[in-house]
């Protein structure tokens, strides 16, 4: 499984009053990760999900499709390039709107 990462730029205030998302999630080392969620979006009628690491908020993000199975949520890798292309032209749409 390959995680296609990208550098955020998403402007996220790392400090708001809100409750922050976080999932562990295991890399491609198979080391573990507090991932915290920062921003989801929505592309062809799916859900995304732009995380960081809780640890180190500068490095690159990773983006996740979120799938939801009766009331559960999950993350899952996106492995399709022609799927990962269209969510990232979304995603930097997306931001460049909000600049």
């Amino acid at each position: 499984m390959t995680e296609h990462n990208h550098d955020c730029g998403c402007g996220h205030d790392h400090d708001h009053d809100h409750e922050e998302e976080v999932f562990m999630i295991t890399d491609e080392e198979g080391i573990e990760r507090e991932m915290v969620m920062v921003y989801s979006f929505e592309s062809d009628e799916k859900v995304y999900a732009v995380l960081l690491d809780r640890n180190n908020p500068e490095s690159d993000g990773v983006i996740f499709r979120i799938e939801q199975e009766g009331e559960d949520a999950y993350l899952v890798n996106i492995e399709s390039d022609e799927e990962w292309q269209k969510v990232v032209a979304a995603y930097d749409e997306i931001v460049a709107n909000e600049q």
